[in-house]
């Protein structure tokens, strides 16, 4: 599980860009986190990979 700030920083966007859409649509990206006992969010690692994983597939994609 990563934290919302790692998350940010791996997508390149800013911690509060994602707690706006989780806030406002109920995920971020297709990805739903966990609430930790401590109001936490605690994001799976396995999710943000694959989105990770797709979405440069997709930028590949559209320079070839």
């Amino acid at each position: 599980m990563i934290t919302t700030e790692q998350l940010a920083e791996k997508f390149h966007v800013k911690p509060n860009t994602i707690r706006t859409s989780l806030c406002r649509k109920g995920h971020w990206c297709g990805l739903r986190p966990v609430r930790l006992p401590n109001r936490f969010l605690a994001w799976p690692d396995d999710a943000v990979e694959r989105l990770l994983a797709q979405s440069q597939n997709t930028t590949e994609s559209q320079q070839a």
